[in-house]
């Protein structure tokens, strides 16, 4: 599987529902490599089975993946091919796997991707929201107070915004939303890609909270939440807004208070701001 002396480490997609979306290239490599490290064996087991796989497994998941790097590299090193897979989708997509990719290639190790299902792109492909520019931000914390804070961060951004979240946290995260972005703003809920309750559902925010608050059923399973970016800012108009906000502000406090207060105001960029500020200050 390699054409020198060290092995190949593989990042091998595996479904994220529907068992018809493996991949034959997938199941060849899994089946051919010396060993599989699975974000945990237990849930890739049946998987394994159903394709008939009998490469043996090891568990790299986030509590030990920096201290199993050494020993993985060292075997890939010596000649070995490990296929790398996440308990479902493509590894790394807010799954394990970084520390030891980027430890394998530091190493000289060739890393070959085996594409196939992602709920990020499978979601996003079905929206009907635009696809041209878009941003992954993976799970939001699960603090309100500091989700909020997230949120408010991506207020203005003009690109789709693409979120994970949990069946416990999809109720809280939709009104966190609809307070931060606007109730108004267009999102699209997809839930259970793939499988035999999946539902893609687009609406306004506000709106999305009503209906999911009202179905108990459609707050169960894994989501992607995708957000309509914001409508792009009239340049001319903000600096002009901003430049009224900081003379007011600069009359009670310095430069530095003045630009960041302003920024939250206004939704400019705080360097952007404390430039101007600079200037306006010195004019005075």
């Amino acid at each position: 599987m390699s054409n020198n002396n060290k092995g190949v480490l593989y990042v091998v997609a595996t479904p994220i529902g529907n068992l018809g979306d493996m991949s034959p290239r997938a199941v060849e490599v899994l089946s051919a490599a010396q060993v599989i490290a699975a974000e945990d064996t237990r849930h890739s087991m049946p998987l394994l089975r159903h394709f008939g796989i009998k490469t043996p497994c090891i568990a790299v998941h986030e509590h030990n993946e920096r201290e199993r790097c050494a020993e993985l590299v060292g075997r890939l090193q010596a000649g070995e091919s490990i296929a790398l897979i996440s308990d479902a989708g493509t590894p790394l997509v807010s799954d394990p796997g970084y520390h030891l990719v980027r430890a394998a290639r530091e190493q000289g190790v060739r890393v070959i991707p085996i594409p196939g299902p992602s709920a990020l792109i499978s979601a996003l492909s079905a929206s009907g929201l635009p696809t041209d520019h878009f941003v992954f931000e993976g799970f939001l914390p699960a603090k309100s107070a500091a989700r909020r804070h997230r949120l408010s961060e991506l207020a203005n951004d003009t690109r789709t915004i693409a979120f994970f979240e949990s069946s416990h946290r999809i109720l809280d995260s939709l009104s966190d939303m609809a307070q931060v972005f606007g109730a108004d703003r267009r999102a699209v809920v997809a839930r259970e890609l793939t499988k035999m309750f999946e539902t893609i559902h687009g609406d306004t925010l506000g709106a999305l909270c009503d209906w999911m608050d009202a179905d108990i059923h459609q707050q169960k399973g894994e989501f992607v939440v995708l957000v309509h970016g914001a409508a792009p800012r009239d340049e001319t108009e903000g600096s002009t807004e901003a430049e009224r906000v900081l003379r007011i502000l600069l009359t009670e406090l310095p430069v530095k208070q003045a630009a960041v207060l302003a920024a939250k105001l206004t939704g400019q960029k705080k360097n952007f701001l404390y430039d101007l500020a600079v200037t306006l200050a010195g004019n005075q």
